[in-house]
């Protein structure tokens, strides 16, 4: 059995590729070192491991493009984090201190977890940190807009 994306990848690669798919599904290592805050050469090691990884496509000197598989779950990864924010925020959290405090946890929820808490909250349409998507088409077309 292949392990499940999210619970594999450190919390900061994770951040990266949600980024990444965020910016459109292509970045530059400069503008993802200067959204993080970290040195540039940092960020080129991570990348090469996502590229290794099978996340990303590495084009020298004009950035990384998220991958097939990259893209499915970087998905999941910021519907991960919607979910749990709306959550938090209807269990009496600010927007703002709900998404920082997913951001400590989110890592370790399985995608079992995520569809069983989305399907009690009845499928929420918009969280407090963007739109939710539920299905492969919907992300697709979500994918294809650039909209996350």
């Amino acid at each position: 059995m292949e392990p499940e994306p999210g619970l594999t990848l450190p919390a900061r690669k994770v951040e990266y590729l949600k980024f990444i798919f965020e910016s459109g599904g292509s970045a530059r290592t400069n503008d993802i070192a200067s959204a993080f805050r970290v040195d540039p050469s940092t960020i080129t090691k991570t990348l090469a491991e996502l590229t290794g990884g099978g996340y990303l496509l590495h084009t020298p000197y004009h950035g990384v493009t998220l991958t097939d598989s990259g893209r499915r779950d970087a998905v999941f990864f910021i519907r991960r984090h919607r979910i749990l924010s709306l959550m938090l925020a209807r269990n009496g959290l600010s927007p703002q201190e709900a998404c920082s405090e997913v951001r400590r946890f989110e890592s370790m929820v399985s995608k079992k977890a995520i569809d069983r808490i989305c399907q009690f909250m009845g499928h929420p349409q918009l969280g407090v940190c963007g739109e939710i998507t539920h299905d492969d088409e919907e992300i697709a077309v979500h994918a294809v807009s650039g909209a996350a």
